[in-house]
């Protein structure tokens, strides 16, 4: 190898390294700047609206027909953006499933919008199934996450509606059965 080319791969590893640590710094600075301005979970005391369309929205499903938001209306509702490539949301996904157990006797429904494609949720699925509900809204999924005030675009994102079709809470990250068996708890039907 001569001196020149040797010089050429010195500066692109250095510019690769440089592209790193900007991105670490970036993904540092905007988590930084998450946990200061927006504290995990918010409360919305009155119940925000849904958008106007909300319940007219249809998801397809890994074993059937499409399953439309209509259906789960009139009871309380905990929705859950989560992908198989995002590892807080794995790991919530057993105390997810807790939560549906011990609290849809009392009335509640929870369901997990995978943003995602049909093959890796499948995949996971298979490994470590759950019990309620989920619906692949692929990567259009961050859209209605947004709508549903998701500021940040980021996974996992949990919303709980109430009854009567009031956003209640918000939650940015990984959530737990203690979580949210006080926000069930906090909101009765």
């Amino acid at each position: 190898m001569t001196a020149d080319a040797s010089r050429q791969n010195t500066r692109r590893a250095l510019l690769v390294g440089a592209g790193l640590l900007a991105a670490a710094g970036g993904g540092w600075w905007a988590l930084k700047r998450q946990a200061t301005s927006e504290p995990g979970a918010s409360q919305a005391p009155a119940g925000d609206p849904l958008p106007a369309d909300f319940w007219t929205r249809q998801f397809d499903t890994l074993d059937g027909p499409a399953l439309a938001l209509a259906s789960l209306k009139g009871r309380p509702l905990l929705i859950n953006f989560w992908a198989t490539w995002c590892p807080p949301c794995v790991k919530e996904m057993p105390e997810l499933d807790r939560f549906h157990r011990e609290f849809s006797g009392q009335g509640w429904n929870v369901l997990g919008l995978a943003v995602d494609s049909p093959t890796p949720v499948k995949g996971f699925l298979a490994k470590k199934p759950v019990a309620f509900k989920i619906g692949l809204a692929g990567f259009g999924g961050t859209e209605l996450a947004q709508e549903l005030g998701n500021s940040a675009g980021g996974l996992p994102f949990s919303v709980l509606i109430d009854a009567q079709g009031g956003i209640r809470q918000r939650k940015m990250g990984a959530t737990s059965f203690e979580e949210l068996a006080t926000w069930a708890k906090a909101f009765v039907a």
